[in-house]
């Protein structure tokens, strides 16, 4: 049976965590054509949830996530304050995770389906009718998973057959398909890659995953996380603060998969070999980083900047799963209606791995 109303956050504004206003009045959506009705049992906090908060992607913004995740920035362009550049609409309800289960479907989609459980594609590309390098965010450009119920096409939901719970599933959509992507795009094999940011969701995915395509891994990391990330799977770690080329010595890697950027950013074309391929989606540390074209050019590098996932990258990450060739790590749980303190948890950068919300009726 469905509810009329739902518990929900809604994020009714760019800005500070004040923003997010939970409610229990909140209508639950009907699933229009082609579309499905989930009832979510989970839903992960990522990096992105908070970046669209604050409209940090717009390009008034030059300093570092942190700087104003709690408190949202002085100024915001809310004209290009959306992964896509289009203005968002308010309210919304955000989560770019979802697992949980079919509760209905639309005109369309076989009733079948009801009851599977299900994740989410969260860079949805049924929106944008599937053009090249457009894609619609879960929790962006449409309502996500912070919530008891949420819509997703039908063909971007994919159900998975694992003795995963609820929790480790909701940790994989954002994450890993961010991470499964930077790789994919890199066409990274048997080769040295350094991760950086490798204790955070997706720094943590990449690692597991370089490791499945047989990469030699180094990761960088805060040194209170370094047992952690070693046991995903890292060949090395050297320390968040350290200087690459330092440490690794100049051209001694073949790929850098990169979440942080910031200061210490030219030091990753630094120890990229002649050929080597720097990949990024991400810019933890600041968006603003300087380059010096000669490195770039002498040493022939390739930058990937990804963003649009092919569909096979998020096909792949099922099959993984049902492989049993990866496995999240989940760092803590929190009901939704606890959702400022988990993102206060999220920025103070004390865990390793994924924070996970539990919506009301979940066993928690």
């Amino acid at each position: 049976m469905v509810p009329e109303k739902m518990h929900a956050v809604l994020l009714t504004g760019h800005g500070g965590i004040e923003k997010l206003e939970y409610r229990d009045d909140v209508p639950v959506p009907k699933p229009g054509a082609g579309e499905v009705l989930i009832r979510v049992a989970a839903a992960g906090v990522n990096n992105t949830d908070i970046n669209t908060r604050i409209g940090w992607y717009s390009k008034v913004i030059k300093d570092d996530t942190n700087s104003g995740g709690a408190s949202g920035f002085e100024a915001v362009d809310e004209k290009d304050a959306s992964w896509s550049g289009t203005p968002l609409t308010f309210p919304r309800i955000q989560g770019a995770d979802v697992c949980g289960y079919i509760a209905a479907v639309g005109e369309g989609v076989d009733e079948a389906r009801i009851g599977e459980r299900v994740i989410v594609r969260n860079m949805l590309r049924t929106y944008v009718d599937y053009r090249p390098f457009e894609c619609w965010t879960l929790g962006s450009e449409c309502d996500g998973g912070f919530a008891q119920f949420c819509v997703a096409p039908s063909g971007e939901t994919h159900a998975v057959t694992c003795d995963w719970d609820d929790v480790e599933l909701a940790a994989v959509p954002c994450a890993y398909s961010t991470a499964e992507g930077m790789l994919h795009r890199a066409g990274l094999g048997a080769e040295t890659v350094l991760v950086t940011g490798a204790s955070g969701g997706v720094g943590s995915a990449a690692v597991q995953l370089a490791r499945r395509r047989g990469a030699q891994v180094i990761a960088q990391c805060s040194a209170s996380k370094a047992d952690t990330v070693k046991a995903l799977g890292a060949d090395r770690i050297i320390d968040r603060h350290a200087d690459p080329v330092a440490e690794l010595g100049q051209c001694s890697v073949d790929v850098v998969v990169d979440l942080v950027a910031g200061k210490q950013w030219p030091g990753l074309l630094g120890v990229l070999r002649r050929g080597g391929r720097y990949v990024t989606a991400g810019a933890i540390a600041g968006p603003i980083c300087e380059i010096d074209v000669r490195t770039l050019y002498l040493k022939d590098l390739t930058l990937f900047g990804c963003t649009f996932q092919e569909d096979d990258v998020f096909e792949n990450l099922v099959r993984y799963i049902e492989a049993g060739e990866i496995r999240p790590l989940v760092a803590r749980t929190y009901p939704l209606g606890e959702i400022a303190r988990a993102q206060e948890d999220f920025l103070s950068k004390q865990h390793a791995g994924q924070l996970v919300l539990l919506p009301p009726g979940v066993n928690q």
